[in-house]
């Protein structure tokens, strides 16, 4: 077999550093990304809806949960697209020059679903998102602005990750063969290990996820993925004056 078509052996899942191995995810280092999940893109009669979204929808909503519950960062991606499309890929700019809304800055569309959205957090602000900062959404949970398919691409998420010791990212949202698939392989091109919770994705396909093993992506299921980050305790914040 030749170097290029032998795959990677698969991760193991391990938090306490007794098999160690360059592949396996971290859950103490570890950050989830949710892709896309906006009005526009997610919800039924939407502009630019994407079939099983809203399905996959539940199974986001349960990770978003864990991570915040074990004190982990969660960063939302989004998309937002100019009226007259000069931010968005060369595929979609005829589209919006010929008036097209789709995650508009400002719009109810291009808002997450509500049911990734944190307990009292804002909604998305535009002018801070496209100057290409993190808007903090509550506690380790921020919106990050991306201009085209990855997450990476363009973004301040690896600089943010870094300072922030992560070396393992989950990832979730919205059409696999888009914007999902190019935020692992880019996440893949700067080793970081990765997760993907194949039923917390639309649009996952069989040969699909077999190519994400190929390249050493551990590939799980949302109740497998819940069981791996449950070894972390429960986030406990201090409280100033509270009991010990």
């Amino acid at each position: 077999m030749r170097l290029r078509d032998r795959p990677c052996p698969p991760a193991t899942l391990n938090a306490t550093g007794a098999n160690v191995h360059y592949l396996t995810p971290n859950p103490g280092k570890s950050a989830l990304l949710t892709i896309d999940v906006q009005r526009d893109f997610s919800l039924p009669g939407a502009p630019a809806e994407v079939a099983g979204t809203l399905d996959a929808v539940p199974n986001m909503r349960r990770l978003v949960r864990a991570f915040r519950a074990r004190g982990r960062p969660v960063f939302h991606i989004v998309r937002l697209y100019l009226p007259d499309g000069s931010n968005t890929d060369l595929c979609r700019r005829s589209l919006l020059e010929d008036g097209a809304s789709i995650v508009l800055p400002g719009s109810e569309g291009a808002e997450l679903v509500p049911e990734l959205v944190p307990a009292g957090g804002p909604p998305l602000d535009a002018r801070t998102l496209l100057g290409g900062d993190p808007q903090l959404l509550s506690s380790n949970e921020w919106a990050l602005y991306k201009p085209r398919w990855g997450a990476f691409y363009g973004t301040r998420l690896e600089g943010i990750l870094g300072s922030a010791a992560v070396d393992t990212v989950v990832v979730c949202g919205c059409n696999f063969p888009n914007c999902p698939r190019a935020t692992i392989y880019e996440a893949s091109e700067r080793d970081y290990r990765i997760v993907v919770a194949a039923d917390a994705i639309s649009g996952v396909y069989k040969r699909g996820t077999e190519e994400l093993t190929d390249i050493g992506v551990t590939v799980l299921t949302t109740d497998e993925c819940l069981a791996w980050i449950a070894q972390l305790p429960e986030y406990s914040p201090h409280v100033p004056g509270g009991s010990a």
